[in-house]
């Protein structure tokens, strides 16, 4: 086995809060070791284009608070070709580095298993950075917990003016194929209904449900809407049941809100385990793993185990909130 001496750490895909948290843990995992730590610019394509720097301690100093991520993420349609995953190892090579750290989604990790099966010399460790807390083999990925706060307390202050107003609010949230966002916060804010990717959606159960609530003298109504649902988005939900129910009637789309901001507590420690856990992984020969937290504790579980078989939405949820929703 050859030696890790240097490993290079990257960001890619969505954005997620604690992302900057976790190169922290990285790079100061890395030097613990007595280990060299690089960072690449803007995720994969950075790598091709070997904008590749040093990082030190006083590198990640005062970023533990801070969202977004200061290595900066991108898509990268290059990377994709034979020829761009080339251009990415050449410059890898041309650093000496032999372990990559990669922070993202699916999409990053699905490049990773690419990579390194037409460079095997190249150890990856993957970590679940996304909001959306879809991936197989974490209880929570990174930024999903300051994702659902924030979520949370912008229905809160939408509630009090719906109150105000007597309204009708349709809330969109982001979870393209994921509904973890829409009923967390629908449960959590106490929504009159949430319309999940996961689950078929009547628009006459929604109509029925703000109805009986309307007889019950309720002042507001609530409806959350993950923008993957098969019925559309909020704005088409919305058409579908104005003028049939006795409300005013509002839509309020999220968007990127959901991603910005200081990390929570939780996903700081997150983070920390994640990140102190990928490297020393890889120094111990790991490779081709996701590194998830299972109990409290580090967990890892095959990069395409984690693509294929995305986490299930708890059907206890969905019974809790059928019942106090009413």
């Amino acid at each position: 086995m050859v030696e890790m001496n240097k490993i290079a750490v990257f960001t890619s895909g969505g954005d997620s809060p604690g992302m900057n948290a976790c190169i922290r843990a990285v790079v100061r995992t890395t030097l613990y070791y007595g280990k060299e730590v690089y960072g690449v610019k803007r995720g994969y394509q950075g790598m091709i284009e070997n904008d590749i720097i040093p990082l030190y301690a006083h590198s990640v100093g005062n970023i533990i608070q801070r969202g977004g991520t200061i290595l900066q993420t991108a898509r990268s349609k290059e990377f994709m070709t034979p020829e761009g995953r080339k251009k990415a190892y050449e410059s890898l090579k041309s650093q000496g580095i032999n372990g990559v750290v990669a922070i993202g989604g699916d999409g990053t990790f699905s490049g990773a298993r690419v990579f390194m099966s037409e460079y095997p010399d190249i150890n990856y460790v993957g970590i679940p950075g996304t909001i959306d807390n879809d991936l197989f083999g974490t209880d929570y990925t990174l930024g999903f917990d300051t994702a659902l706060n924030t979520v949370v307390e912008a229905i809160d202050r939408i509630r009090d003016t719906a109150d105000s107003h007597n309204r009708l609010f349709f809330v969109e949230v982001m979870g393209r194929d994921a509904g973890f966002i829409a009923l967390n916060a629908g449960l959590a804010a106490g929504a009159e209904a949430i319309l999940i990717p996961e689950t078929p959606t009547s628009i006459d159960n929604i109509i029925s449900r703000l109805e009986d609530g309307k007889r019950r003298k309720k002042t507001s109504s609530i409806v959350i809407v993950g923008e993957g649902d098969e019925a559309g988005n909020a704005f088409t939900i919305a058409e579908q049941v104005k003028g049939k129910v006795d409300f005013d009637t509002r839509v309020v789309v999220l968007g990127h809100v959901q991603r910005g901001g200081a990390p929570s507590c939780k996903d700081r420690v997150l983070a920390a385990k994640m990140g102190m856990g990928a490297v020393e992984t890889l120094l111990a020969g790991g490779k081709g793993v996701m590194v998830g937290v299972k109990n409290g504790e580090v967990a890892l579980t095959p990069m395409e185990k984690a693509v294929k078989h995305h986490q299930e939405i708890n059907p206890g949820l969905l019974r809790m909130m059928d019942i106090l929703s009413r």
